[in-house]
């Protein structure tokens, strides 16, 4: 009789919620308390494009302030990255580029829309023994942290159609050997399904 009813309790639970729910119910819970890597998105506009719009992606010259130093081009490596599952006709530049430069390759590779990015902010902490002998430093310890921003213009019109703002930080459980530009590939490719209303 136990075993009945013990039974159907698991069964009744198990047809509330399927597991892979569970799974990402977990993970939001472990993201926000700070256990995993975490991120914030901004838009300014719930503006949608259609699967077959073309986006040109290109990164601005922009350093971040501070001590952590980014490739020269990675937001846009990674935002093509995250673009392409679901934006079949995307290319990029493969160097960072000035805005009316970057205009200018969009628009002659007859791109419907820019994305132009750029690196606005990064803090990269110790997260080594490495890190820690090069710098010992007891404020320094802690989770890595980025700021990306993001600009989507029509090309024909110049319009800004979209203005977009991504924080992001590690998590305690992620920090060993962790990177800021590491924390970016997640939210641009969540971005990417944004536009086209995937998700909220």
């Amino acid at each position: 009789m136990r075993s009945l009813i013990l039974l159907l309790a698991l069964l009744s639970l198990g047809g509330c919620m399927k597991v892979s729910d569970l799974a990402d119910s977990a993970r939001y819970q472990l993201k926000d308390v700070g256990l995993l890597d975490h991120s914030q998105t901004q838009r300014s506009s719930p503006w949608r494009l259609q699967a077959d719009s073309f986006i040109y992606i290109a990164q601005g010259h922009f350093v971040p302030p501070g001590s952590a130093y980014p490739r020269p081009n990675v937001v846009a490596e990674q935002a093509y990255e995250g673009f392409i599952e679901y934006f079949p006709m995307v290319r990029r530049a493969s160097s960072p580029l000035g805005l009316e430069q970057a205009m200018g390759e969009a628009q002659a590779a007859g791109a419907h829309y820019l994305l132009y990015s750029r690196f606005a902010g990064a803090d990269d902490r110790i997260g080594t023994a490495t890190e820690w002998e090069d710098q010992q430093a007891l404020d320094r310890l802690g989770v890595d942290r980025s700021v990306i921003q993001l600009m989507l213009i029509e090309t024909n019109t110049r319009y800004l159609v979209d203005t977009a703002r991504i924080r992001s930080r590690g998590g305690f459980l992620t920090l060993y050997d962790n990177k800021p530009q590491q924390l970016i590939a997640e939210p641009l490719q969540e971005y990417a399904r944004r536009l086209l209303g995937l998700s909220d």
